[in-house]
């Protein structure tokens, strides 16, 4: 009874419920004046046409039984003019009561009280012991990849969604939500915000700045990671008191930029674990193309290790037998030195000296033209916006006007001898459809591409680009960055690097003997054990107690990795 008189109580408080039910009530009030108007005239009939007397109820018996179609005959009409009443009560019976109250009683009454019930099943606040929780701001489309890697790594969370509606349906499939305002402290009490671990800020700019505040004003300890959207909010957000400032778009871009072919071969530094750089090297047009990682001897001579090779976004094992392809990329580990050693002696192949090509000119495609031009790469763009190729000058070399799909246009932008080309727009299709159309144009191309949902992840792959990185994948791995305080690290869409201390199944055997590889896919490219790190480890190497696995694949390779050897 009490959990019926709350959902009356805030049934009844909304403001639109209270208006329908009004209108419910005028509507309900008109049907019973018609009733008592045809019980009126069924008396004056029958009296002065038929001849009889019936008492007030005998009259509304009668209108009711007619007008919803019921109709017992044990009162009826002998004369035309009567008859004719009757049937204008009956179809007046069948519009009013058995088709415009029904859909009334639905629309104003019977649809907002479920609904209100299924407000009633959002949280609204977590339990008082939680602790060590994440605060997702929105449920957007970094949330889910983001949640499923805290659920991999047993950190609790929980989305804030204002409205109630969606939050309970999110609550339906499973997801940890609480409903309530985001610039409402009590909000953020009823979360155990003092205990939280961190609070993902990931809404607009303007709403992260009130979260942000709101956030400070409740807990001025509790760690902040903002999304800013456009550049100029990162000092906003900063002063507003975010902790971690993620410009996504900008980011997103010059990690692109990257990754292209362009300027003289040499190592792009993408991430550092400890004292140890992690870089890739595309080998087309050095002397390496067509050997073997054995034959390369790049790790004799400079010291650096191929742990990995991409080849078409798909990422393989170093294999020393493996081949290198000139659309090869290798993903190299080693010393700040040793990576100088390295540029120094690919220094002399000089690659394609012609203008990178960028599709694009949105604040992604800004970024990586800016980044291109940072280091003395020539950039062309191709942006159909007229009104946004006016304020491109400042950022490339030549911008052309037009739809990429013009084969005239592209062939001008120098699509022809081009080294690479950089595919950022904000449609995920179009990306597809240009990567197709430029790998036909040129098929020595390096295709770089932008996604924004990771499922067309595959598509855009087989459409001909050489990598792909996506907007949801790069937050989801900058939170977990912020998360876990490691440098932000960026291989490739899904493509992680994970470091997970030796299971108790594995201590004592050999590298080999465990099967990693082969049960999950994963590359086992660095170990540390007895305080020393050991980079691209032999097949042969004992696993000791208490040595720490470092490895690169995706979450599922990840999980098959737990479930085999933590929980089996």
């Amino acid at each position: 009874m009490k959990l019926v008189s709350t959902q009356l109580s805030f049934f009844f408080t909304d403001k639109r419920v209270q208006r329908n039910v009004r209108a419910l009530l005028k509507y309900v009030a008109f049907v019973l004046i018609v009733m008592f108007a045809f019980a009126e005239v069924f008396h004056l009939i029958m009296v002065h046409v038929e001849g009889q007397e019936h008492s007030w109820i005998t009259g509304l018996y009668w209108t009711l039984t007619v007008m919803s179609t019921l109709g017992f005959g044990d009162i009826t009409f002998q004369t035309d003019l009567g008859r004719i009443f009757s049937m204008v009560v009956l179809l007046s019976g069948i519009v009013l009561l058995l088709i415009v109250l029904p859909f009334a009683f639905i629309r104003f009454f019977y649809a907002p009280w479920l609904e209100t019930q299924i407000r009633m099943r959002a949280p609204r606040e977590v339990p008082s012991k939680t602790k060590g929780h994440v605060i997702i701001c929105a449920y957007d489309t970094i949330a889910p990849g983001l949640i499923a890697r805290l659920n991999q790594d047993d950190i609790p969370y929980f989305v804030l969604e204002p409205d109630p509606l969606v939050a309970s349906n999110l609550h339906l499939e499973g997801v940890s939500v609480v409903t309530g305002d985001v610039d409402n402290k009590v909000t953020y009490e009823a979360l155990q915000l003092i205990n939280a671990r961190m609070v993902f800020a990931n809404r607009e700019d303007t709403v992260n700045t009130n979260i942000i505040l709101t956030v400070r004003a409740t807990a001025p300890e509790v760690p902040i990671a903002a999304i800013a959207g456009k550049e100029d909010s990162i000092d906003v957000l900063e002063l507003s008191g975010a902790t971690h400032v993620l410009p996504l778009k900008k980011w997103l871009g010059e990690q692109l930029a990257s990754r292209v072919n362009a300027s003289h071969a040499q190592a792009h530094v993408i991430g550092r674990y400890k004292d140890l750089l992690i870089a890739e090297l595309p080998v087309h047009h050095t002397p390496i193309v067509g050997k073997t990682i054995r034959e390369t001897r790049l790790r004799e001579i400079t010291g650096v290790s191929i742990i990995g090779v991409w080849e078409r976004g798909q990422l393989h094992p170093a294999r020393p037998d493996s081949v290198l392809t000139k659309v090869s990329v290798p993903i190299l580990i080693g010393t700040e030195e040793q990576f100088d050693e390295l540029d120094y002696l690919f220094a002399v192949y000089a690659a394609n000296p012609n203008p990178v090509l960028v599709i694009g000119g949105g604040t992604v495609g800004r970024a990586a033209a800016r980044a291109l031009q940072r280091n003395d790469i020539l950039v062309n763009i191709v942006e159909q916006n007229t009104s946004l190729c006016e304020r491109l000058d400042t950022v490339c070399d030549n911008v052309f006007p037009g739809d990429a799909a013009d084969y005239y246009l592209l062939e001008s932008a120098g699509i022809m001898q081009a080294p690479s080309v950089l595919l950022t727009t904000n449609d995920d299709a179009m990306n597809i459809y240009l990567a197709s159309y430029c790998r036909h144009l040129n098929p020595n191309l390096r295709i770089v591409s932008r996604i924004t949902h990771g499922r067309n992840t595959e598509a855009v792959h087989r459409a001909g680009a050489d990598f792909v990185l996506s907007y949801d994948a790069l937050g989801v791995t900058s939170a977990l960055s912020i998360l876990h305080d490691r440098e932000l690290i960026v291989f490739g869409e899904g493509v992680e690097l994970f470091s997970i201390e030796l299971p108790a199944s594995l201590e004592g055997k050999v590298l080999a003997e465990t099967g990693i590889g082969a049960r999950t896919g994963l590359n086992v490219i660095a170990l540390e054990q007895n305080g020393t790190q050991i980079t691209n480890p032999p097949a042969s190497t004992h696993l000791l107690p208490g040595s720490v696995l470092l490895m690169l694949g995706d979450a599922q390779q990840r999980k098959e990795f737990v479930d085999l050897f933590s929980k089996g």
